[in-house]
């Protein structure tokens, strides 16, 4: 029996369905660098860190039968929703490789482009990542990423000191596991030292509301990361402080996301580290 190569985020069913949300958030941005790019009918593209094939399915239906996606993810559960995923939509142009980005060598083949998205903030060693993919990609083809730059720009308007504190919670465990999520500012010099050079680089910044679509992204974060912290073992405090923050503002976020973590802390009153209670009284701060 195989075990499953987890991540620091969870492979299980809530992730999957989180990274599909996200995946539809940010798929208006990434169709249009795709099409920047020039991934297009009968291309080749490496999709570097796969997770549950959301890309790769868009890639494969872009680059059509003419065309090859080459998915590499380590997870077990990934992989079956990516072969799931083809399966419904009948494409056959996607190639699956079960590897680890750090352990293994990836795949040589013709490949136009690449594409690789939140995976160097999660390896341990992105300099190696980097040195294997310059091994197989040919010259005039593209690489693609799509990294945070300053994690710690996710704040609200006015600051919220309690989910601040979450945050770097966020950005320790992150950390933790080998990885950083500031990866997108040493990536210049990394390629830079393996033979590419930067065609474009193009930053993306949003203010949200609670009524926008985006505003999903990290709600749903939230909800499904929130439980995940705790079965890791971290203290029960921050996440006090966080809810603290939500039930102190409420004006300010969306109600249906204070409900769910409400209704996630009541389910699990009296089972959390420490006998940690429910949150306290609005605008209470926490020690």
């Amino acid at each position: 029996m195989t075990t499953e190569r987890d991540y620091v985020l969870g492979t299980h069913d809530e992730e999957l369905a989180r990274l599909g949300l996200q995946h539809r958030v940010w798929r208006p941005v990434v169709l249009d660098c795709w099409q920047r790019a020039g991934i297009t009918v009968g291309k080749r593209v490496l999709d570097i860190g796969a997770g549950p094939g959301y890309a790769a399915v868009d890639l494969a239906e872009i680059v059509g039968p003419s065309g090859e996606v080459v998915a590499i993810e380590r997870s077990e559960n990934f992989i079956r929703a990516i072969n799931e995923a083809c399966r419904v939509r009948s494409l056959t142009n996607v190639k699956i490789h079960e590897l680890d980005l750090m352990a293994d060598e990836l795949p040589r083949g013709d490949y136009d482009f690449s594409w690789c998205r939140w995976v160097v903030s999660f390896v341990n060693d992105p300099a190696l990542l980097i040195k294997k993919l310059s091994g197989v990609m040919q010259k005039s083809s593209v690489a693609i990423f799509h990294e945070y730059g300053h994690y710690e720009t996710w704040h609200f308007l006015p600051r919220l000191a309690n989910q601040e504190r979450f945050r770097e919670h966020v950005i320790a465990t992150w950390r933790e596991s080998g990885g950083d999520p500031d990866g997108a500012p040493g990536l210049p010099a990394l390629l830079a030292a393996n033979g590419f050079f930067i065609r474009s680089a193009t930053p993306h910044m949003f203010c949200l509301r609670p009524a926008d679509y985006m505003w999903q992204w990290p709600a749903t974060f939230i909800e499904i990361y929130l439980p995940r912290l705790i079965e890791m073992g971290h203290t029960f405090q921050h996440y006090r402080s966080f809810a603290d923050a939500f039930a102190g503002k409420e004006a300010d976020f969306d109600p249906k996301v204070l409900r769910l973590l409400t209704d996630w802390l009541k389910e699990h009153e009296g089972k959390l580290p420490g006998g940690s209670a429910l949150p306290g009284k609005r605008g209470t701060e926490q020690p």
